[in-house]
């Protein structure tokens, strides 16, 4: 029997388990195309020359794929035509909604040429209190997307789960960037930022890496605050977070009190320390809630503050509230320049 080659990659053979063929029925039209320049949304998405116009058009027909047959389907987002070279790609101006049914293992894939504002179609909503993203399905897979959020207060990518109709475990979210995103209160992290867990916590299993954060007043905002609610199983690895300090912050908030689950933030990049005016958290990062989890590999941009004043990573640190329930290994700052030794790299201890 012929193995089978399917739209997205992945090969598969009817002898697998022994069964029939007739379970993959119907995953041939798993893949569907938006082009924002040349597509219509009354075409079938089904090909580039049948692309929507928009992306939620695109997931609505993948939803309906998948509600079926139970598949992952692919969304694949082409870059809108450049017309303003002022650094600022023409964009999408729409919010997306992942849905609870038929919403399970779909992927939104941006076909760009590189993690840059310019090099990955943009979503931009300017005026608006929406998340410009929000799953409500397990096992999603966001990439390659651009998202700026100036003018709007909905913050980037909103993880929608409520253990019952809503459910967004076991979320990635790979190479894509970030800018301006901010909730509904312009100085609190807290409220919103680019990657978003809501009040009532739960979205499991999640997987954020290879992004690129610039200029968000919050870059990771973990809420959630009872046992049967908390964010477990995080992974935050290898991402480059917002520099800007009067823009940001905080980078990582998950500082809740409710006793997040194992997270594990690795190899990361952190630049100046958030110090946005009238800040509510002005910190790398706020993990006083986490019972568990490793800070590892990390570099930040600056281990003491202007005038000497060290930066602290501890339980009550400066630079990052740290309890003594997340472990630390292998991470580097820098002295500011000028101050004391100069440029003299140092681990960081708690």
């Amino acid at each position: 029997m012929a193995i089978t080659n399917f739209p997205n990659g992945v090969f598969a053979s009817p002898l697998i388990g022994g069964g029939s063929s007739d379970v993959f029925t119907g995953l041939g039209n798993a893949v569907f195309y938006v082009d924002g320049d040349n597509g219509n949304d009354v075409n079938d998405g089904k090909s580039p020359e049948q692309a929507t116009a928009t992306i939620q058009q695109a997931v609505t027909l993948a939803a309906a794929v998948n509600a079926e047959y139970k598949g992952g389907s692919t969304v694949y987002i082409k870059a809108k035509a450049l017309t303003d070279y002022t650094g600022d790609p023409t964009s999408y101006a729409e919010t997306i909604i992942i849905p609870f049914t038929g919403g399970e293992r779909m992927r939104l894939v941006g076909c760009g040429t590189g993690r840059t504002q310019g090099g990955l179609p943009q979503i931009k909503i300017g005026a608006g209190s929406t998340a410009m993203i929000t799953v409500r399905a397990p096992g999603c897979s966001i990439e390659n997307l651009g998202i700026n959020g100036v003018s709007s207060t909905g913050g980037g990518i909103l993880l929608d789960d409520d253990s019952a109709a809503k459910s967004a475990f076991g979320t990635t979210i790979n190479n894509c960037h970030f800018k301006n995103c901010v909730g509904s209160t312009a100085t609190d992290c807290r409220t919103g930022g680019a990657i978003m867990w809501p009040a009532a916590g739960n979205a499991w299993q999640v997987s954020i890496t290879n992004n690129r954060f610039y200029k968000n007043v919050g870059d990771i905002t973990m809420l959630g605050n009872s046992t049967n609610t908390r964010p477990q199983d995080i992974l935050i690895q290898g991402n480059q977070f917002s520099g800007y300090a009067a823009y940001t912050d905080c980078n990582i908030w998950a500082g809740g009190g409710g006793g997040y689950g194992s997270v594990n933030i690795d190899s990361n990049v952190f630049g100046q320390l958030p110090a946005i005016g009238s800040g509510s958290i002005a910190r790398y990062m706020d993990l006083t809630g986490t019972l568990s989890g490793m800070l590892t590999r990390n570099f930040f941009g600056c281990m003491t503050a202007e005038g000497g004043t060290e930066i602290t990573f501890e339980a009550a640190g400066t630079g990052a509230k740290i309890p003594v329930t997340v472990f630390m290994a292998g991470n580097f700052g820098q002295f500011i320049t000028g101050v004391g030794a100069g440029l003299v790299s140092g681990e960081i201890y708690a």
